[in-house]
């Protein structure tokens, strides 16, 4: 279930008080006692997440973290309305999420500003004029000045990784979801685009959910990051980020943090292994 998106009246009737602005939703995304089981043919069905309890508040960033399999990519599905959940709620203001995932996953035919221009189109841009300066508009947010008619397979990871944020970013959700979109970048490119991504957040105010592997990269991003445990995933932990950006992945501060998350990290796996 999410909440639907409402527009306010066109126009005031002569004489009448002017409406107040609707108040602003107390959160970006909101999930009560969620659950998702996976029943293949033929079999019982396994339950995947269990009873989680999250919100995340608007312009918030939320990293989610934990050992493989526990159910990170399904939580960011659900929220997306990818796939309906078994049990409990999803809300989600303004009604949809925007998902970026590990890939880029750019149509390799289109150039750069084309793959945004596809998002615009869906999203009801209808004409051809003003859905090529918003993707133009779009790509010089995320530093790709002048890239519209660039072949898709002449930009490197760390530029089609843009192209994929510009297009999210098309979207025009209030909700930004990434599936760990830097996982297969070096660690020079992922540092760059550490520091576009903070940018960017703080220059849209759009809440994020984050879900990675890392925990400095949790720790470097977030303002809180939540533990889920081992499959079934349910909420094991969750931290404030007190260091203010910028920040660094080095920083002592990240780095105390991440290895108190980590320690937390390990003890779910450890765990898991014995049950």
């Amino acid at each position: 279930m999410s909440i639907p998106s409402r527009t306010a009246p066109a126009a005031v009737a002569a004489g009448a008080a002017p409406r107040a602005a609707p108040a602003a939703p107390p959160h970006a995304v909101r999930l009560e006692r969620l659950s998702k089981d996976y029943a293949p043919p033929g079999a019982t069905a396994a339950p995947v997440l269990e009873q989680i309890d999250l919100t995340v508040p608007p312009g918030g960033f939320t990293c989610v973290i934990g050992a493989s399999g526990c159910g990170k990519s399904t939580l960011l599905h659900l929220i997306a309305g990818l796939t309906e959940p078994s049990g409990g709620t999803v809300e989600v203001a303004g009604g949809h999420a925007a998902l970026m995932f590990q890939e880029a996953a750019l149509f390799p035919w289109l150039s750069a500003g084309r793959n945004v221009e596809l998002a615009l189109r869906l999203r009801g841009l209808r004409g051809r004029t003003e859905r090529r300066a918003e993707a133009e508009r779009l790509l010089a947010l995320v530093r790709l000045d002048g890239a519209h008619g660039r072949p898709v397979h002449e930009l490197s990871g760390g530029m089609r990784q843009r192209v994929a944020l510009a297009r999210a970013l098309a979207q025009q959700s209030s909700v930004l979801l990434m599936d760990e979109p830097f996982a297969a970048l070096d660690a020079i490119t992922r540092d760059v685009l550490h520091e576009e991504l903070v940018r960017l957040w703080q220059q849209t105010g759009c809440a994020v959910v984050f879900v990675t592997h890392n925990v400095r990269e949790a720790v470097r991003l977030g303002r809180e990051v939540v533990l889920l445990s081992s499959r079934p995933g349910r909420v094991a932990g969750r931290w404030s980020v007190p260091v203010p950006q910028p920040r660094r992945i080095e920083d002592a501060e990240v780095a105390c943090l991440a290895a108190e998350i980590t320690d937390h990290l390990r003890e779910e796996i450890s765990r898991h292994g014995r049950a």
